[in-house]
């Protein structure tokens, strides 16, 4: 059980309030797609298939197998071929519930925050009858819930973050994994390369995590996860985040302490890294996802 004091809302994540989230989806799009199999949806954006869409100039992140070359010969530049195809419309939702979430100076935790967001969009892509799967990250491990679609799948999801939420918060409350996971933690790594054996070429990934969530250890992972699929970043922001107190502020480790000053996020490297790797980013402020 989780403590009390733990137990407020913006502190402890709900199944029910992920459910419930299902209501801001307009009835109207509560439909399923006639397809071929659940989950699978023609897409206009370009990809590997066999129809050629256009012969273009090589850009940045281009795939060098698909250089033209009569179109290069031709006019002395790099071009290359993109082709259409059909992509299954799929979802994984990725949850960071590591310490660096499990905190917050506003209405909630950032990691409630994240989970908020993420079931928003995969009552948005169950409704369109897309596949969903999710992981959670969190000091103990990784858990997943495999591809489905439906309306129990997104019970599933749900289920699983709050009961992952859960433990986490018991987890960091008690200390008890300070010994346990010292130098053993997972990374999100480990999570994004979860993710490439279960997100398909063409799929979607949502990884919902905080301002230093993404380290310089993680983007070969998530480089890779990126190459054939569509993959965005959300940030879970706090207040403290966007304006932070102008006094300094005490800071003890242990039995030292020293004096800081915080500064307000600027997101603007961290998009700049995720660029070069393909990934896309969004800002989560408050409850504003």
């Amino acid at each position: 059980m989780v403590r009390p004091a733990l137990d407020g809302p913006g502190i402890r994540l709900r199944a029910a309030e992920l459910l419930a989230l299902r209501e801001d989806i307009p009835a109207r799009s509560r439909h399923r797609p006639a397809t071929r199999r659940p989950g699978a949806l023609p897409a206009r954006p370009a990809g590997a298939g066999m129809d050629l869409r256009e012969i273009r100039a090589f850009a940045e992140g281009d795939d060098a197998r698909r250089i033209d070359p009569a179109a290069t010969a031709r006019t002395g530049a790099p071009h290359i071929r993109s082709f259409h195809e059909d992509r299954d419309d799929t979802l994984l939702l990725i949850a960071d519930f590591r310490p660096s979430m499990l905190w917050g100076t506003g209405t909630a935790l950032r990691s409630v925050h994240a989970a908020r967001l993420l079931a928003k969009r995969g009552w948005q892509a169950a409704a369109r009858g897309a596949s969903l799967a999710a992981i959670s990250v969190d000091a103990t491990g990784l858990a997943l819930v495999p591809s489905g679609a439906g309306a129990m799948q997104m019970s599933r999801i749900s289920q699983m973050l709050a009961g992952r939420h859960d433990q986490a918060l018991r987890d960091q409350a008690l200390h008890d994994r300070a010994q346990a996971v010292q130098g053993e933690a997972p990374t999100l790594a480990e999570a994004l390369i979860r993710a490439t054996r279960l997100a398909p070429p063409g799929g979607e990934v949502l990884v919902a995590t905080g301002p230093d969530g993404i380290e310089a250890v993680d983007e070969p992972a998530l480089a890779r996860l990126a190459r054939r699929r569509r993959v965005r970043v959300a940030l879970a922001l706090d207040p403290v985040d966007r304006a932070p107190p102008s006094r300094a502020l005490p800071i003890h480790a242990g039995p030292l302490s020293r004096f800081a000053r915080l500064r307000p996020l600027d997101p603007a490297l961290l998009s700049q890294r995720l660029r070069v790797l393909n990934v896309g980013l969004e800002m989560l402020a408050d409850d504003a996802g």
